[in-house]
């Protein structure tokens, strides 16, 4: 088992947690794609639980490697950027048509992209074990529990599609501004 606690290696104990929250979001997209959003939003919650615990046990035991930065953005991508976009296209944009289903497009891969590069910026400025007082830009978990709430205020008929737009264009800006956010 101490192949688990070796930073070199790839499957180690941090990098495994990393891929349950992978795991986690490919089975939301699964959900996502039957029009089971309840299951699809419990997978996408255990993949943040993931997210949380794959940092704490990296920095831990001192498992931080270039292969687990890289690895923990892909997982980032996929269950904070990819899922919550998803499930609102298919959730709260279903029945739009003509121009409105472009907007709703447009806002969708605006947010994909603002996530995406987020990421890669964070990759680049990344110090394998360095942990910032403060991120610059909302993290793409935050990022994800806003739209979130935003999915959720959708899906009680508190809002309408015609919000959660610019409230995903609002979002997707967040993660790339100059915004200070506390690391926890």
């Amino acid at each position: 088992m101490q192949f688990l606690f070796r930073s070199e290696n790839h499957f180690n104990l941090a990098n495994l947690f990393t891929m349950v929250n992978i795991s986690s979001g490919l089975l939301a997209v699964y959900f996502i794609s039957q029009n089971n959003f309840f299951a699809a939003i419990i997978f996408a919650w255990i993949g943040g639980a993931f997210d949380i615990f794959d940092g704490k046990i990296a920095r831990r035991y001192n498992l931080s490697n270039e292969f687990g930065i890289q690895l923990d953005s892909f997982a980032d991508f996929l269950s904070f950027v990819l899922v919550p976009v998803f499930l609102i296209f298919q959730a709260v944009y279903a029945g739009l048509e003509g121009a409105a289903l472009l907007a709703a497009g447009a806002a969708s891969i605006y947010y994909v992209i603002s996530g995406l590069r987020r990421l890669i910026q964070f990759n680049i400025n990344a110090e394998e074990g360095k942990v910032e007082k403060y991120f610059t830009g909302v993290p793409t978990p935050m990022g994800a529990i806003l739209l979130w709430l935003v999915y959720l205020s959708a899906a009680y008929g508190l809002t309408s599609a015609y919000v959660v737009m610019p409230a995903m264009l609002l979002i997707g800006w967040l993660l790339n501004s100059n915004v200070k956010v506390p690391h926890p």
